[in-house]
C-alpha cells in the first residue's frame, strides 16, 4: 500500500505569462519551462483560450485539450496526493466516510484520537455509540456517520475477516460507502485506478467542458472514456487539488490560473493577476495544507492539530 504522491521537486510550473500585453501558452512537455515558486504561479489578464468564432469544439479537440490540461496539472502539482491522513486501508476508509460534508482538514484533526481509541474494525464495531459520536462530532453529521462506521466495521469483522476488501463490488456494499469512497480507497490503498467525483472534480470538469453531466456516476463514466485507466487516480488528485487551490466554486482565481489558456470558462472569476493571487489557498497561498502528516515532497507546511488553528 502506498500513497499516490507524484513527481519530484517542490516548485510549481508557471504555464502562462504576459509579455507586452500578449500571452503565450507554454508547452506541456518535460523541461519546456522553468518551474515557478507557488507564489509566482499565475496567468495574465488576457490568458483566456483562443476560440474560433462560430465553430464549436469537436469531441476530438476536447479530448486533446483535456489530456493537455492533465499534463499541465501534473507539472503544476507533481506532489498531488490524497489529502486525508491514513496509515492503512481501514483508516482511509473511515476517514473518507467522515469527509462527507466537511473538509479533509477537519477530518485529519479528528482521526488521531479516533484511531487511538479504535485502531481496528473489531475495536470500532464494539464501540459505545455515544462515545464514538463524541469523538467524531467535529466532522458534523456525527450521528449518521457513527451509524455508518459501526455498520461498516461490523461488516468488515463479520464478512471480510477484519480486512478492507480490495474490490469495488464489495466496498459499495458496506454501510455509508458509495462509489466515490470506494474509488478513493481502491486508488490510494490498493493501487486500483479509479476516478473520484467529488464536488471539486464535478465542478471543474464541467467548467472545462469535458462533460455536461451532473450525476456523479455519469460524470465518472464520461471522464473515464477520455483518459487511459492508468491516469484515473492521479487525474482525480490533480483536479481536486486545483479546485481547492485555484478554481474555487464562488470566485475562481482565473488571473492566477496556470491552465487559463486551455480553459473555456476563463473569466468567470477574478482575472486581475494581483487580485487573483490573493485568492489562492493552501500552499499556493503560503498557508498550511490539509494534512497533519503530509508526504515528504509536499512543498507547504503541515496543518495544525485540533484546537491549534
Amino acid at each position: 500500500m502506498g500513497e499516490q504522491g507524484a513527481g519530484k521537486g517542490r516548485n510549481l510550473r508557471k504555464t502562462a505569462e504576459s509579455s507586452s500585453g500578449q500571452t503565450k501558452s507554454r508547452s506541456a512537455g518535460p523541461g519546456s519551462a522553468r518551474r515557478a515558486k507557488p507564489e509566482e504561479a499565475g496567468a495574465s489578464e488576457t490568458a483566456g483560450p483562443k476560440k474560433r468564432p462560430g465553430r464549436p469544439e469537436s469531441h476530438l479537440a476536447m479530448v486533446r485539450r483535456a489530456r493537455r490540461i492533465n499534463r499541465e496539472l501534473a507539472e503544476v502539482y507533481p506532489y498531488a496526493h490524497p489529502e486525508l491522513d491514513f496509515r492503512n486501508p481501514f483508516e482511509l476508509l473511515v476517514a473518507t466516510v467522515l469527509s462527507a460534508q466537511t473538509t479533509d482538514l477537519r477530518v485529519n484533526q479528528t482521526t488521531p484520537a479516533l484511531f487511538a481509541a479504535y485502531p481496528t474494525p473489531e475495536d470500532m464495531a464494539a464501540a459505545v455509540p455515544e462515545e464514538l459520536e463524541e469523538l467524531i462530532r467535529p466532522t458534523g453529521f456525527f450521528r449518521a456517520k457513527a451509524r455508518s462506521l459501526l455498520g461498516l466495521s461490523a461488516a468488515l469483522r463479520d464478512d471480510f475477516g477484519g480486512e478492507v476488501p480490495g474490490r469495488l463490488a464489495d466496498l459499495v456494499k458496506l454501510p455509508g460507502v458509495g462509489r466515490k469512497t470506494a474509488n478513493v480507497v481502491l486508488g490510494n490503498a490498493f493501487g486500483v485506478p479509479g476516478i473520484t467525483v467529488d464536488t471539486h472534480f464535478g465542478r471543474l470538469v464541467r467548467r472545462w467542458k469535458w462533460t455536461e453531466q451532473e450525476d456523479p456516476e455519469k460524470v465518472e463514466a464520461e471522464i473515464a472514456a477520455i483518459f487511459p485507466k492508468s491516469e484515473w487516480t492521479m487525474l482525480s488528485h490533480r483536479v481536486i487539488f486545483h479546485g481547492r487551490r485555484v478554481c474555487h466554486a464562488r470566485k475562481p482565481a482565473c488571473g492566477a490560473c496556470p491552465i487559463a489558456p486551455l480553459c473555456p470558462s476563463y473569466g468567470e472569476g477574478e482575472t486581475d493577476p494581483d487580485k487573483a493571487r490573493k485568492l489562492l489557498k493552501y500552499e499556493l497561498g503560503g498557508r498550511p495544507g490539509q494534512r497533519l502528516n503530509p508526504p515528504p515532497d509536499y512543498p507547504g507546511s503541515p496543518a495544525p492539530p485540533l484546537g491549534a488553528d
